[in-house]
């Protein structure tokens, strides 16, 4: 009855998480989704819990409330700004459990030969793990080997990989690709570790070599990061949840729990397409990405000319009230200004007039996929106008007014002008095709990526320096 039950509620858990992904490709099912998500986790964890092996319920519901609180302090506390940056520490705990189970589940294996054989107990003697472990053949217990060494090797990437995109995210680690002397060789050398490590444990079944493995792969985690550089950061956090994804699906064979091998899949899965779609949107190569940056543009960056000319918010003003149409590039300036309402308020005030206003969204916009889209939707506005950059990117031309607000990588023209940028060739709005540009900045500096914009120094571009949202309010009030 306990199988039963649990099988059935994993089969139901399972198909909520499927229709959870697949609403989320869309705004208007994504509330939907995140429940389906959500209901279909609060199933797995109790048909855990009273399922077969159930026990220690004081030390897990401890566990649970703890995580509980936990998750809760953290949903009602960190800013839009910060969900980039979560996303990789959530990583990277998902990578440490991995690691966790994979050493527990070799030592598991080893205190079973122990009981069975040196001390000739009785198979009731053992955990629930270890009874299932015991009714394996040598074979199986082969398998099981790899599963742990496997799990344990993308754990650990996973792990120092993203505390490093942490890191990086907040500002607290360099973004610019940074490799230790010897580059690529010194991946290289730690993959060849790795494997041999893995024939080692294999034939042995050892700690050292295990133990080995970790560390390589944790410096492949680490190394692999570093050398990703600010402006494809968006493709690394996908990427690490693709790896996430990997690294539950190993604890799940480990454990011999099918619902984590479906969950660990569908994420892993997920991830890989997510990261190989912005890679495309970037003109990136997927593979170089996930090497750690390999190849790549070199040489010296074509010179900037001309200067930034700055404008207050009566032009601007003007310009809107005159323009027919406009087309308004949020990026992660916006959300860090948490100016979205502001945004939202004035794309009313231009509707109101008539004038016909969109949003353009590059994939990459933000430092976290769908990053704009959720700002957008939190200021409530309508997702009809909220177009991606293949649907709009033509119509620049006949744009009066393009308003860039926290925007730079994704409206850079030196990713189509200079071959030694380390955009180019990345597919841009272009922006600066529009009659009149209007760039909302804090001051002159570089993006995330580091790299100099050309937009701001052409002659139809105008610098609306200030606080994102500081500068709408001064605005609002000059719009008819």
């Amino acid at each position: 009855m306990e199988y039963g039950f649990t099988t059935a509620a994993y089969v139901v858990s399972a198909v909520l998480f499927i229709l959870s992904l697949g609403g989320l490709s869309g705004q208007e099912s994504a509330k939907r989704a995140v429940w389906y998500g959500i209901t279909g986790m609060a199933l797995a964890v109790a048909a855990t819990l009273i399922g077969p092996g159930s026990g220690l319920w004081f030390l897990s519901m401890i566990m649970i409330a703890c995580g509980g609180y936990i998750g809760y302090q953290l949903a009602t506390k960190v800013q839009m700004t910060q969900m980039p940056e979560l996303v990789a520490a959530m990583h990277s705990l998902v990578g440490l459990a991995a690691v966790f189970v994979g050493f527990i589940a070799h030592f598991e294996i080893d205190n079973v030969l122990v009981v069975l054989y040196v001390k000739g107990e009785e198979l009731e003697s053992l955990g629930t793990f270890g009874q299932l472990i015991a009714k394996k053949t040598a074979v199986e217990i082969s398998i099981l080997r790899v599963e742990l060494f496997l799990g344990i090797f993308i754990g650990a990437i996973t792990f120092t990989g993203s505390i490093i995109a942490y890191g990086k995210l907040a500002g607290k680690v360099d973004s610019a690709a940074t490799k230790l002397p010897g580059g690529h060789m010194l991946n290289a050398a730690a993959a060849a570790v790795s494997l041999i490590t893995l024939i080692w444990y294999f034939n042995t079944g050892g700690f050292f070599p295990l133990f080995l493995m970790t560390l390589a792969a944790l410096f492949i985690g680490y190394h692999l990061i570093m050398g990703i550089g600010g402006a494809d950061m968006p493709v690394v956090v996908s990427m690490l949840n693709s790896y996430s994804g990997w690294a539950a699906a190993a604890i799940g064979f480990s454990l011999g729990n099918d619902l984590m091998i479906v969950v660990g899949a569908l994420v892993g899965s997920s991830g890989a397409i997510l990261s190989y779609i912005m890679c495309k949107a970037m003109n990136r190569s997927f593979v170089s990405v996930i090497l750690g940056g390999f190849g790549g543009p070199a040489g010296e960056q074509m010179a900037v000319e001309g200067e930034q000319v700055a404008i207050e918010a009566e032009g601007v003003a003007t310009a809107l009230n005159e323009a027919e149409s406009v087309v308004i590039i949020p990026g992660y300036g916006m959300a860090v200004a948490q100016a979205q309402s502001g945004v939202a308020e004035l794309v009313r005030k231009l509707r109101a007039q008539g004038k016909y206003v969109r949003f353009a969204i590059h994939p990459v916009a933000g430092r976290l996929p769908g990053h704009m889209n959720v700002l957008l939707a939190e200021a409530k506005v309508p997702y009809d106008i909220v177009m991606e950059m293949d649907e709009i990117n033509d119509d620049f031309p006949e744009t009066d007014v393009a308003i860039v607000i926290g925007s730079n990588d994704i409206v850079n023209p030196a990713a189509q002008d200079d071959p030694n940028s380390p955009i180019a060739g990345m597919p841009v709005l272009e922006c600066w095709k529009a009659k009149q540009v209007f760039v909302s900045k804090r001051g002159q500096g570089t993006g995330y990526s580091g790299i100099e914009n050309p937009l701001f120094f052409k002659e139809n571009t105008r610098m609306f320096y200030g606080d994102a949202k500081a500068s709408l309010d001064k605005l609002l009030p000059m719009i008819d």
